[in-house]
């Protein structure tokens, strides 16, 4: 990358890590990220554990730095930094639970790495580098050269060098290692060990990543089924057999086999006990590091594979023609609230057409947000007993918490093994009308398997108060949408 001064503005505005970097509580995220998550290789923490940690840290703050200087609880925090306009923390919903559950991203772990390297070093070893850049250096002419006596003549002038060896340790020869050449391995190794951990989480995030565009993909598609799927699946063996994917098969093919990890294991027992690395002082989880890497690669692995069962669902034929019906839906009620710019004369009632939801509103006043794909526009209507309209509350935004919208779907699918849109709406009423219908539709699409009964339509009724205080109540009648467990 060249870090000219468009580049660098960009990544200032863009990137998690520098956002982090600059933000007023920067060393308590740091720290506690650091403590709960890298430190121990934690993948995955729940949303109460994690709160629960945040708050002892808080009390430990604020009893030295005053009550003020963290004002917010334990959970606000998390949520915020879990919010899109920091991006440091992913919060989620795993398989099979209701329980929200937090990861660390990438760029969290590539900006605490940095501020380690900030620390003064006693000891700074250059030669174990040195040996290592040299080294791969051979590797690469040695694999690339393509004749086979030069092949040959350098295999035996290892095995020459190997011979010579044997012959002096017989001697009574033994070179070894000083205190000094020891350490400076070591410490080479322990950097590469923790690199290696932050690389698997990269590597999740951008099979992530890769799902999130293939989903879009699928709900925006207005081709046909196989040539959607030839694209798909030819993206998906381009990330396979990307340098990364590559790369990645092979060292997990390397880690998996029973042989490497008892070398690892005997290796490191020998290693950690040598006086000159006894006193570094290292971290007790460098004894099983070699597990951490396999932990965090099964995690991994588990997640690859969690998507592409999830994406061969969202394929199946019975679920591609449900999300084309829950995207006809969206798009009808997009066109509506387009429609809305225009005020209609008083009374009248604008209609979508066949293909969509019919989403019939008095509509004497529109109130409405701009859409932005690829997910549809927070939108909220306002009745009109007034004949001014506030021009400042045309550009408005109703934010819906999608997270309450899963939690309340989740529990109610806990006790049915199916629910419809108007009981959800029933049992929890609308609190930002028209757009957390949009939401409920989106999770339709996205995120829960669901049917749409094209023969029943069910009508879905809120209400709510003006900025001034006024009673309004709107109505949508739509197609029965039914989510299923």
């Amino acid at each position: 990358m060249t870090l000219d001064y468009a580049t660098l503005e960009l990544l200032r505005q863009s990137h998690p890590a520098w956002r982090l970097l600059r933000s007023e509580h920067a060393p308590l995220v740091a720290s506690f990220l650091q403590r709960v998550f890298i430190v121990p290789n934690v993948r995955v923490i729940t949303q109460a554990d994690l709160a629960e940690a945040l708050e002892d840290e808080l009390f430990v703050l604020r009893d030295r730095l005053g009550a003020q200087a963290f004002p917010k609880s334990a959970l606000d925090y998390l949520n915020d930094w879990a919010a899109n306009d920091k991006g440091w923390l992913r919060k989620f919903y795993a398989q099979a639970s209701d329980e929200p559950h937090f990861d660390l991203m990438p760029a969290t772990e590539k900006a605490i790495a940095w501020l380690g390297t900030l620390a003064e070093r006693s000891f700074v070893g250059t030669e174990s580098r040195l040996l290592t850049l040299f080294e791969l250096l051979k590797q690469m002419s040695e694999g690339s050269e393509t004749d086979p006596e030069a092949r040959i003549a350098e295999l035996h002038r290892r095995r020459d060098e190997i011979d010579a060896e044997i012959a002096r340790v017989l001697s009574g020869d033994l070179p070894l290692l000083d205190d000094s050449a020891l350490r400076d391995r070591f410490q080479q190794f322990v950097a590469m060990a923790r690199e290696l951990l932050a690389d698997f989480r990269e590597v999740e995030h951008n099979f992530r990543r890769l799902d999130r565009r293939v989903r879009e993909r699928i709900a925006l598609w207005e081709g046909a089924k196989g040539a959607l799927l030839e694209e798909i699946m030819g993206e998906r063996d381009a990330i396979s057999d990307s340098d990364q994917g590559k790369s990645f098969r092979a060292f997990w093919d390397f880690l998996m086999s029973s042989r490497r990890q008892d070398e690892l294991t005997a290796l490191l027992e020998r290693v950690l006990t040598l006086p000159a690395v006894a006193e570094l002082r290292p971290d007790a989880r460098t004894r099983r590091v070699h597990y951490d890497w396999l932990e965090a690669g099964e995690h991994t692995q588990r997640t690859v594979a969690q998507l592409s069962q999830q994406l061969r669902r969202f394929l199946d034929d019975q679920a591609w023609l449900e999300n084309r019906r829950i995207m006809d839906i969206l798009h009808g009620i997009e066109a509506k609230a387009l429609a809305l710019r225009e005020t209609p004369p008083a009374g009248e009632v604008m209609s979508i057409a066949d293909t969509a939801a019919a989403i019939e509103l008095p509509m004497e006043r529109p109130l409405y947000s701009p859409p932005i794909k690829p997910s549809i526009a927070d939108l909220e209507l306002e009745s009109a007993d007034d004949d001014e309209v506030d021009a400042a509350v045309l550009f408005s935004q109703v934010v819906v918490d999608r997270a309450q919208l899963v939690r309340h779907i989740r529990q109610a699918l806990q006790e049915r093994s199916q629910v419809s849109l108007r009981e959800l709406c029933e049992t929890r009423p609308l609190e930002h009308g028209l757009a957390e219908l949009v939401a409920y539709l989106q999770l339709a699409g996205d995120s829960f398997k669901s049917v749409v009964d094209e023969g029943v339509n069910e009508l879905i009724v809120w209400s709510g108060t003006t900025a001034d205080g006024q009673p309004y109540a709107r109505q949508a009648r739509l197609p029965r949408v039914i989510f299923v467990r």
